[in-house]
């Protein structure tokens, strides 16, 4: 409970309490007397219809749980406030029968007016929890879109990497084909080193012959 509440709900109190007494003091006076008392009695009801509205719209500000409490002990003041409003057309009625008879009218109307209050109280709480409702489907709704572009993200990324891991394949793939090529180009390279190799050897080795010949002709 705010301590808003609390402080009209504690004026209202002193304002019940002092409106009893005199409605009690003005039910002994006769005549022009009990007619001075009646204009204070009247101004205490007009006070405490005015805390009892502003209680009730505290009240209507705070959570459910607590606000349901607080608007049957506001119908209860309601009530209290009729009855004493009742004492006070007695009090002021010239005919008794006449005031007994407007009481039951201002009761019979007073409890219409009540039960009115009662389904507002209801319906707006009802209105509230559909608001509180429609609020986490559209939070949920939110979280659905966020984890949907969250998913686009990650697959977009996935397509990106598996994109480059084909085209890293691809270029492995390049580069082993220039491996093949390069080792039969250094194959036969070493082919041709080899034959030129025996082809030297074979133009020293006659070389040598044709000298030995020479020399072996000439020293004969």
């Amino acid at each position: 409970m705010s301590e808003v509440f609390e402080g009209y709900e504690r004026q209202y109190r002193e304002i019940s309490a002092a409106l009893s007494r005199k409605c009690a003091a003005a039910s002994a006076l006769d005549g022009e007397k009990k007619k001075q008392k009646l204009p204070e009695i009247q101004a205490d009801v007009q006070e405490s219809e005015s805390l009892i509205r502003k209680m009730d719209l505290e009240a209507r500000s705070m959570q459910p749980s607590v606000k349901a409490g607080l608007l049957a002990k506001l119908r209860e003041y309601k009530s209290d406030l009729n009855n004493v409003k009742g004492e006070i057309k007695r009090l002021s009625a010239p005919n008794a029968q006449q005031a007994t008879r407007e009481e039951l009218l201002e009761s019979g109307m007073s409890d219409t007016l009540t039960a009115s209050s009662d389904q507002r109280g209801r319906l707006m709480m009802t209105s509230e929890r559909l608001n509180q409702s429609s609020d986490r489907i559209r939070e949920s709704q939110r979280t659905v879109f966020e984890t949907e572009e969250i998913g686009v993200s990650i697959l977009q990324d996935l397509h990106n990497q598996r994109q480059s891991l084909l085209h890293a394949h691809t270029t492995l793939h390049g580069v082993d084909d220039y491996i093949g090529k390069s080792k039969k180009i250094l194959a036969s390279m070493s082919k041709r080193m080899d034959r030129n190799k025996w082809i030297v050897g074979g133009i020293i080795a006659t070389l040598v012959l044709a000298i030995l010949f020479i020399l072996y002709f000439k020293f004969a």
